[in-house]
């Protein structure tokens, strides 16, 4: 157990660390001023918590001096103000798009008065709990904890075991200030289990803070933020691991060219990925992780998203393949963002940043939830002294007659973190199972998702991931319409391994414009499509039947299409099948499709996937597999 000896004389007044003495807040009827005491308890004493209403208006002076501020720095060690001109008096009066891009383009850089006021009042905006710990809170309970002696010395909490402790530019008065709101944290969220990124998120506040117990009100509302869809500090392991496992999903998705490096490099991706917050919060420069925090008070998560991705995306433009070639990926992208001032500014950073297109904020926690489910359906909710529950593709014992081991693993990679959990299991094998589409049907219904792998006769080979049970079909009755969602994507592994994903996830901003009733139409039979010919595959895949809604008690699916205003049905046409073959991605062409017998098959763009043919685009199948996930 870490041990943190904090010597901390009791100032008159009887308040702990040199504190004056301070009033009590509020009258205890919540009237006139709005505020309101409630009684907890710490022990067997009473703690004071304070609820304090918004203020409706704000009015900050850039020019002014924020009492205490940075007495808890090395001067030595901090940046100097930027120069700018024109920063707005009253920053938080403009409009959110305003003050949004105000704060982005760095307008806090010309004053830290101006920035510690603007973080003390974006703080205090938090949508919190009803009962959330204050300044005054902080008070009483350093006096109980660290009051009673001359020195004391207690351990920093359980929930920090094995995690970092960044000092950025403070001294080591600020040091021991920072540890000392860890332990009172600790003591007042006791349901706080692991939360590896909360001492940097302290000790940059801290740089701004008035005080102590200002710092330490401002961090308890982030921690109890309960703003819906939305979250600011991960505070249990399943929590952490699961946004890790997001972050996977989103750089999988957003950075293609980095994470395709990062899988022929790394035996382990994930293992990578899960350093995300690090880059963020312990390995970024001071001067580049205070304009990330920023932005992160004003946006919340989603914005860390963008930038650890625009990281990334930089991480490949800096580095060449052959660089890494036996290299430890991990450490080396660790030390490329430890220098990242010598590849890029960070203006230049956040620019890319913010030229990421994600989803939305509930896009985004509809994932994190499933990871999260993922993670307790397998009994993943504490720390794991490894992770080889992520090395799901056994290269000693896996076989295929499609791909190699090695193919298999890059292919793991690309789909989604929670299904990769699981090692592949073969479900449907034409050489062991034979040519008939309704035993592919009876082979491969109750699995969800699953990986069609075709190797043609050319020795081509290609497939699809699917992430619907193909049991969906019949849901539709007589009319076969389409069904997946976007997590669906189409792939070659020979003679090049590319991957096609929905054409929606490039260009997130093209599902927003047109009104929910022309979502909904008939859908083509899978029959008209494979017998049709191309042009008149083009005129009648222009219809689509939506999904049904899910079953009451089931979590929304990521990317469900219901979910978007699409401007075209064409371009969400994700798999289909009937007694004549099966689809898969539609509008203009299809991807793949195949016949009754599983024998030929024929590939072409599809807007779906805005995909090249996936092989020579009439084939016949020398081989063709199915492969489930495996529950263990």
């Amino acid at each position: 157990m870490l041990q943190v000896g904090l010597s901390l004389p009791r100032a008159p007044g009887g308040a702990a660390g040199g504190f004056p003495a301070q009033p009590e807040r509020g009258d205890g009827d919540g009237d006139g001023d709005g505020t309101g005491t409630t009684q907890a308890m710490l022990g067997s004493s009473p703690v004071t918590v304070v609820i304090t209403s918004e203020p409706d208006t704000w009015d900050i002076d850039a020019a002014s001096s924020c009492l205490g501020c940075g007495q808890f720095v090395d001067w030595d060690r901090m940046p100097e103000p930027e120069q700018q001109a024109d920063i707005p008096r009253d920053i938080l009066t403009q409009p959110p798009k305003e003050l949004k891009r105000l704060l982005r383009e760095g307008c806090l850089a010309a004053s830290r008065a101006l920035r510690a006021q603007v973080y003390h009042r974006l703080c205090q905006q938090v949508a919190c709990r009803l009962v959330t710990p204050d300044a005054a809170v902080y008070r009483d309970v350093t006096s109980r904890l660290f009051g009673k002696h001359s020195a004391s010395s207690h351990p920093l909490p359980d929930f920090l075991e094995g995690c970092s402790m960044p000092t950025y530019c403070l001294s080591p008065d600020g040091v021991t200030a920072v540890k000392k709101i860890l332990i009172c944290i600790g003591n007042l969220f006791p349901d706080i289990t692991y939360s590896p990124t909360l001492p940097s998120l302290v000790a940059l506040l801290l740089h701004y803070s008035e005080d102590e117990a200002q710092c330490f009100e401002n961090i308890s509302r982030l921690i109890a933020s309960n703003a819906p869809h939305t979250s600011y500090i991960d505070q249990s392991f399943l929590a952490h691991r699961a946004s890790c496992m997001t972050f996977g999903d989103l750089a999988n998705k957003h950075c293609p060219a980095a994470h395709k490096l990062i899988a022929s490099s790394s035996e382990n991706v994930f293992e990578v990925y899960s350093e995300w917050l690090s880059w963020l919060f312990h390995d970024l420069p001071f001067d580049y992780a205070i304009r990330v925090f920023d932005v992160y008070l004003l946006e919340g998560q989603k914005v860390l998203y963008r930038i650890a991705l625009a990281l990334l995306k930089q991480y490949r433009l800096s580095v060449a393949s052959a660089e890494l070639e036996g290299a430890d990926i991990k450490a080396d992208l660790q030390a490329f963002v430890q220098n990242i001032a010598k590849h890029t500014t960070v203006d230049k950073l956040l620019e890319r940043a913010f030229g990421i297109r994600l989803f939305s904020r509930k896009e985004i926690w509809l994932l994190q939830m499933a990871n999260r489910k993922a993670l307790m359906e397998r009994g993943i909710t504490m720390v794991q002294s490894r992770q080889s529950f992520h090395l799901a593709v056994d290269m000693q014992t896996f076989s295929s007659s499609t791909v190699t081991a090695q193919e298999m693993r890059i292919i793991w990679s690309w789909i989604p973190e929670r299904f990769s959990l699981s090692p592949p299991l073969l479900l449907f094998s034409t050489s062991e199972d034979g040519c008939s589409l309704q035993r592919f049907y009876s082979c491969c219904e109750g699995y969800e998702p699953t990986v069609l792998l075709i190797k043609t006769t050319e020795g081509e080979v290609c497939g699809a991931f699917l992430s619907s049970d193909w049991s969906e079909r019949k849901k539709n009755g007589a009319t076969s319409g389409f069904f997946g969602t976007g997590e669906c994507f189409v792939f070659t592994v020979r003679p090049e391994m590319e991957r096609y994903e929905w054409v929606f996830i490039k260009k997130p901003e093209l599902a927003k414009a047109v009104p929910r009733s022309r979502q909904r139409s008939p859908s083509p039979g899978p029959m008209s499509l494979l017998s049709s010919s191309p042009d008149s595959r083009s005129t009648s895949s222009n219809h689509l039947a939506v999904p049904t809604p899910q079953r009451k008690g089931r979590l929304s699916p990521f990317l469900a299409i219901r979910h978007f205003l699409l401007p075209s049905k064409t371009a969400s046409m994700f798999m289909s099948g009937s007694r004549e073959g099966i689809i898969i991605g539609g509008g203009g062409g299809q991807a793949l499709s195949l016949d009754a017998d599983l024998l030929w098959g024929h590939t072409e763009h599809c807007e779906t996937f805005d995909n090249p043919p996936l092989c020579q685009e009439n084939f016949r199948v020398q081989l063709l597999e199915v492969w489930g996930f495996q529950n263990t």
